[in-house]
């Protein structure tokens, strides 16, 4: 379908400019119409071929959709207005496209779920059905303030998360740019006077030569053999589900991030699946989304599992300690709500120990981190320092003697 820009007029008069998927002039005609403007001049939107401007929403666009969303529905604004307000306020273009078109299925009759279902590449399964719950239950505001807190963790959680693998990512391109200077200008220098002094060169000289031979030699192959085995290692992931389980096996089973890592799918399961459970969605269909946000095949499997026994019968504390991978903790506190009625404020409980834990866990990871990395860059510089002037120092020894 193409994409037309257009300027119109609102009911009051008020200028508004946008971008609209229409299949002709008559249909953006109506479409606007629903949307209650009155078409003015349009001409066929222009195809961006910026790698900057994809087709992506934002987790930020998502939490002050929520927000502002829930904001006016609360204070009795009726669906249609607040989507247009939303749609003029964003400051995506995509985003802005896509919310004049919800609006516009909004207005041919749709429910606002059933709208936000028509771009899954935007709003997820688990987004439409906890707006489908909202609406069917008439506590639409209380679910999308519930959305946006949730949201708004997961994009924090996001944040933290860049910023712990900023500095070890600046760090190593650092050592990098070092060795490769080293290896392709100093090291070659010094190799036509090392061999001139005419002595035997130690293995440790030996190895950072042939080293510094095949930067030279070689540096197509140092450079490319690594980015096409990961693209190779990619592409295998995506389109061999053994793979992909075993690779989401290996994140979860590593030294350091594995536990981190596990206690971060935790947390977005307990949070999202409470989240489901206060809206009313049923247990097994709760479970049956979460399969798709912990984002881990591995997980997924294991409440494939717990879905399957608590459909045969059993209770829910039960089918997760038998799915083998969830913590005690979790389990515990399932069994608690069991017990008292309350297992949303249980798998709250569960996001925010596991929040905590994961706070802590990447504090002290990134105060590791950057001793580690300062040691690696010393040895390695220590290696080739100790390599290059070792013989220089002993042939000066054998002149002063």
């Amino acid at each position: 379908m193409p994409s037309y820009s257009y300027k119109a007029v609102d009911k009051l008069g008020r200028l508004a400019i946008g971008q609209v998927d229409a299949f002709n002039e008559v249909d953006l005609e109506i479409r606007l119409e629903r949307m209650g403007l009155d078409l003015i001049t349009f001409r066929p939107a222009a195809k961006s071929t910026s790698l900057f401007n994809s087709k992506k929403v934002s987790n930020q666009d998502l939490v002050m959709f929520c927000f502002q969303l829930e904001q006016l529905s609360s204070a009795g604004v009726p669906l249609l207005e607040c989507l247009s307000d939303l749609r003029e306020s964003s400051g995506n273009p995509y985003f802005q496209k896509v919310l004049g078109a919800v609006s516009a299925e909004v207005e041919g009759g749709k429910m606002l779920s059933q709208a936000l279902a028509e771009h899954p590449g935007v709003f997820s399964d688990v987004f439409v059905s906890l707006i489908d719950a909202g609406e069917q239950t008439g506590q639409l505001p209380v679910v999308l303030n519930n959305l946006f807190n949730t949201i708004r963790w997961q994009d924090e959680l996001m944040s933290q998360t860049k910023k712990l693998l900023m500095y070890p990512a600046f760090v190593a391109v650092v050592v990098m740019a070092a060795v490769v200077f080293l290896m392709t200008y100093l090291v070659p220098q010094m190799v036509s006077f090392l061999h001139n002094m005419g002595q035997a060169l130690p293995l440790n000289t030996q190895i950072l030569i042939a080293v510094s031979n095949a930067f030279v030699n070689y540096w197509w192959l140092v450079i490319g053999l690594p980015v096409i085995v990961v693209v190779a290692l990619a592409a295998l992931i995506r389109a061999n589900p053994t793979a992909r389980y075993r690779f989401d096996l290996l994140k979860l089973n590593l030294p350091v991030t594995g536990p981190i890592l596990h206690k971060i799918i935790m947390a977005r399961f307990a949070r999202y699946f409470a989240l489901m459970y206060q809206t009313g969605i049923p247990i097994l269909e709760a479970i049956k989304i979460c399969q798709n946000i912990v984002g881990n095949r591995v997980v997924a499997d294991a409440l494939a599992r717990v879905h399957a026994q608590i459909n045969a019968g059993d209770s829910m504390s039960e089918s997760f300690r038998n799915a083998g991978l969830f913590p005690q903790l979790v389990v515990r506190m399932i069994k608690v709500g069991e017990n008292t009625g309350a297992l949303d404020k249980s798998l709250l409980n569960i996001s925010y120990f596991y929040d905590r834990d994961v706070n802590d866990a990447m504090q002290k990871m990134l105060k590791m981190i950057e001793p580690a990395l300062t040691v690696i860059l010393g040895g390695i510089l220590a290696f080739i320092m100790f390599s290059v002037l070792g013989p220089v120092y002993d042939s000066f020894s054998k002149l002063k003697i």
